[in-house]
């Protein structure tokens, strides 16, 4: 017997990155997992990574939608009952920055963007929660939704609207979960800090910008004092551990920072990554 035996995890955003890791470590730890993500294709390598590492094939869901809609996430959750019957984990994963098309940040960016990511990175985040709670009552079930250091206290200009969303997650996350303790549902997030995902290729930065980014922060103390990039599996690692009864019984609506030191010291604030981009 595993940790996760017996238990059912819908992880959205599982197509790479932090949900993918995610999905592949509750699936080898014993959950029957639905994996969900816009891209079919990038989907499909991470069912195939669940079953290369010998899950049954019956114990995962794959679905390709837009989580960003209603009826996307009403497919999420019908059928991951439909299929597995219950739904004991809720990993509020998937998120989304994205550039002013005009380049402009600050204030001065366009509030389309600001409605464009808030409608994944906190609607989307509400509504779910809605639909699942019912299941997620019945299993005395665990909701772990992902921020990022970059909710604050520090400003974040060149991301405002971004940031504006994981902050407004993160009161998210301690209001939901003394909502939902009194029927033996725990809420709890993790935020990241620097991780080598898909995002920046995801908001439209080229790969190689993307990879100098890495460099920098990694080369820089006051940035990452630890001197490396978290890894996805760092970030589920701790996504695990939130969602095992056994081991985080007691914590409840806190956010675990994963950040090498990070918001220790903060220095990245004084660099503009905008600038470093365009060299």
């Amino acid at each position: 017997m595993t940790r996760f035996s017996g238990k059912v995890a819908l992880v959205t955003g599982s197509s790479n990155g932090i949900g993918r890791a995610t999905a592949v470590l509750l699936a080898q730890e014993g959950a029957k997992v639905t994996i969900t993500g816009r891209n079919a294709d990038r989907l499909e390598e991470t069912r195939q990574e669940i079953l290369k590492s010998g899950v049954p094939e019956d114990h995962v869901l794959s679905i390709a939608t837009d989580l960003a809609t209603e009826k996307g996430q009403d497919e999420l959750v019908n059928s991951t009952i439909q299929k597995f019957g219950r739904l004991d984990i809720l990993v509020n994963n998937a998120g989304a920055a994205f550039n002013d098309d005009q380049g402009r940040v600050g204030v001065d960016q366009d509030v389309s963007v600001y409605d464009r990511i808030m409608q994944i990175n906190m609607r989307s985040v509400v509504t779910l929660t809605q639909k699942a709670k019912e299941h997620l009552v019945k299993a005395k079930g665990e909701v772990v939704n992902v921020s990022s250091i970059g909710a604050g206290p520090q400003a974040q200009p060149t991301f405002m609207y971004y940031a504006m969303s994981k902050a407004a997650l993160d009161q998210y996350t301690r209001s939901a979960a003394i909502d939902l303790i009194q029927y033996g549902v725990r809420v709890n997030s993790v935020s990241p800090g620097a991780v080598v995902t898909g995002f920046g290729e995801a908001m439209g930065m080229p790969a190689d910008m993307h990879e100098k980014y890495g460099h920098f922060m990694e080369s820089r103390k006051e940035c990452i004092p630890c001197g490396k990039m978290g890894q996805p599996i760092d970030i589920a690692n701790i996504i695990a551990f939130l969602a095992d009864r056994k081991l985080s019984s007691y914590i409840i609506g806190q956010s675990i920072v994963a950040d090498g030191g990070s918001t220790l010291v903060m220095g990245m604030q004084a660099h503009n990554f905008m600038d470093l981009l365009k060299q």
